[in-house]
């Protein structure tokens, strides 16, 4: 966990950086994230904005949730050639680790719940995915498909990083929607609480790099000439 408490930094860490510290986290935060993702689509209560659309794409092809997840992902990453971001190796672990955790979480999640395990099932889902972004996110190794879309469209258009997401997120709700994904109040709970539990989350998990680090010194062995 992040130990300082000076200025909050997520900008990408090279991956050579003290991986045997941030890899561990990445792949928990990813894994943790693909889970609560599925538990989510398997409460039946509304998803959010990209899981609509994934489960609408779903209903329509013979391809599991995951699946379609990654496939979204990689034609996402399509889209930032013309935006000129770079994806690390973060991006991909996303796209990869994301589609088998969350089949992963559908499978885990029984049929026929009653109402109240599937409002306990989203409450739960929420609260570990905004946990999972803050994680995942901390440990700098590079943004997923869907934020270096938004991140690169803000940067191309001079907008606000917030209004870039909003919109980004309605376009893709709206098709999602008509393509047969569930929204609900889940989507409503998840766009309201997902800024405020990650928030909280992400000072915690933050990788916070040592002057030593930042120079580009190794942490272990001498440095190579």
């Amino acid at each position: 966990m992040r130990q300082n408490a000076g200025p909050l930094t997520l900008t990408r860490v090279p991956l050579r950086e003290r991986p045997l510290r941030r890899l561990p986290q990445l792949f928990a935060g990813l894994a943790l994230y693909g889970l609560s993702i599925g538990v989510m689509v398997g409460a039946g209560l509304g998803n959010s904005p990209w899981s609509v659309l994934n489960q609408g794409v779903e209903r329509h092809t013979p391809l599991s949730f995951g699946t379609v997840s990654a496939l979204v992902g990689v034609l996402v990453l399509l889209l930032w050639i013309p935006l000129k971001q770079r994806p690390a190796f973060g991006t991909a672990a996303n796209v990869v680790v994301v589609a088998y955790a969350s089949d992963a979480g559908l499978w885990l999640v029984p049929q026929d719940l009653g109402l109240a395990a599937r409002t306990a099932l989203l409450l739960g889902g929420v609260l570990a995915n905004g946990l999972s972004v803050a994680v995942y996110v901390g440990a700098r190794l590079g943004p997923g498909p869907r934020d270096g879309l938004t991140t690169g469209l803000a940067a191309l258009t001079g907008r606000s990083l917030r209004l870039v997401r909003t919109l980004v997120e309605v376009v893709v709700l709206a098709a999602g929607w008509l393509l047969g994904g569930s929204v609900g109040a889940g989507t409503v709970l998840y766009a309201l609480a997902m800024g405020p539990v990650t928030q909280y989350f992400l000072p915690r998990f933050a990788y916070a790099r040592t002057p030593a680090t930042a120079a580009g010194t190794p942490q272990v062995s001498p440095r190579r000439a």
